[in-house]
């Protein structure tokens, strides 16, 4: 027989009602997450975005991943146009890459090491992972579309890049406890 826990249910969770898009912005802030550059050729244009709500293991078959993009975007639109898109999976010294790329103003790939597919998918240099993607499809999500994305090929480069971590407003290190490896 399967002893059940007992819940103190004296005690109770005061939670906020207050969810202004400040109050959320700071909530979410505490979620630490990857950051990835979503980069493609898109009628002979270099287009761009970095996204810190991308996730992996959406699906394996067929292989997917996602991100959430603001309905706001404009380089969305454009972007989605492109055959493939690469997702560059950035490392720890990307955080000025991160800031050019998510810039409104400028050419946003100037000076950036970048390699492209044969179907142009666009993948920054130094990146922790290459994914190189294809939209499978979007899906309304309030203020925002997630957008579902098929992988086509991989490039594993975490060996020798640690990836860049977004947490509560800051770019940090991934960092394992000496002893907790």
């Amino acid at each position: 027989m399967t002893a059940l826990a007992t819940i103190d249910l004296s005690r109770t969770a005061t939670l906020d009602t207050d969810l202004s898009a400040q109050t959320l912005r700071s909530a979410f802030s505490h979620f630490p997450s990857g950051v990835a550059a979503l980069c493609g050729l898109a009628d002979d244009q270099k287009e761009g975005l970095v996204a810190s709500s991308f996730t992996v293991g959406v699906s394996l078959e067929p292989a997917l991943v996602s991100f959430a993009v603001q309905n706001t975007s404009r380089t969305w639109p454009r972007l989605k146009r492109a055959e493939r898109i690469g997702i560059s999976i950035l490392a720890e010294g990307h955080t000025d890459v991160c800031r050019q790329l998510a810039s409104k103003d400028g050419d946003r790939f100037e000076g950036l090491g970048v390699r492209a597919s044969d179907r142009g998918a666009l993948f920054l240099d130094n990146a922790a992972l290459w994914l190189e993607t294809s939209v499978y499809a979007e899906v309304p999500a309030g203020d925002h579309h997630v957008v579902l994305l098929e992988v086509h090929g991989v490039h594993d480069h975490s060996s020798e890049h640690e990836p860049l971590v977004f947490h509560r407003s800051a770019f940090r290190n991934l960092r394992t406890a000496e002893g907790n490896q």
